[in-house]
């Protein structure tokens, strides 16, 4: 049986190129981490859909 460890350092938001794709992983509440494959089209629609958020609107 696998020993349960608990989770500690999910560690910070990272964006890498790999492939023909680029990999976001994005640490979440409650531990673990969200991993998303997006296109270049994909990410620059993302960038710009984010750009247009006022920073008063995002909760802390």
């Amino acid at each position: 049986m696998a020993a349960l460890k608990p989770r500690t350092g999910d560690g910070p938001l990272e964006v890498a190129k790999e492939g023909r794709g680029i990999i976001l992983r994005m640490p979440v509440d409650g531990g673990g981490r969200l991993v998303v494959e997006l296109s270049v089209e994909e990410a620059t629609a993302l960038s710009e859909a984010l750009a247009g958020v006022p920073l008063g609107a995002v909760k802390k």
